[in-house]
């Protein structure tokens, strides 16, 4: 792990928080306005301090492969965007979401390499009725810098929250 924030704060198991926080009303209200096509984004720190608090679900939805191999967030839930090293679109994405985060108004924050992918997936989860869907910025390993490296501009293990490596 990488970072100085101890474990102890990682929600023990995934449960649904039970209304929208605050914080992300007035991301989703900014979003609204701005005419995204998903609940709005939020700051990997931001991220963590709501999931960390219980106030919303975070959802990796990169490859097991990734999730295995450059690591995850503890406590986070997975489902695969897309698969396999062609990155093919899980065409039940949408549908093992909403099963995993236990209905459509479940306050989600989606994760992904560099949140691309996840704002993909938020996006296709708010066409499905998902209003709660939100993308992390920047994703785990951030934007690739000049020279094609992730990880040392941006993203979450970049801000120090708490990662683990299997």
């Amino acid at each position: 792990m990488s970072s100085g924030s101890p474990l102890s704060a990682v929600p023990a198991k995934l449960a649904a928080p039970l209304e929208l926080p605050q914080e992300l009303a007035a991301i989703r209200d900014q979003a609204a306005a701005a005419g995204l096509p998903y609940a709005g984004g939020v700051t990997p720190q931001a991220a963590w301090a709501l999931f960390s608090a219980g106030k919303a679900l975070l959802v990796d939805v990169r490859t097991a492969e990734e999730r295995k191999f450059v690591g995850h967030v503890p406590g986070s839930a997975h489902v695969a965007w897309a698969t396999g090293t062609s990155l093919s679109r899980n065409p039940r994405f949408v549908r093992e979401l909403e099963s995993k985060i236990g209905g459509k108004e479940v306050p989600t924050l989606l994760l992904c390499r560099s949140g691309k992918r996840s704002a993909a997936a938020a996006q296709a989860a708010a066409k499905a009725g998902l209003t709660c869907i939100f993308n992390v910025l920047e994703g785990f390993e951030g934007e690739i810098d000049e020279q094609l490296q992730r990880g040392k501009a941006n993203g979450w293990r970049f801000h120090g929250l708490p990662w683990l490596q299997d």
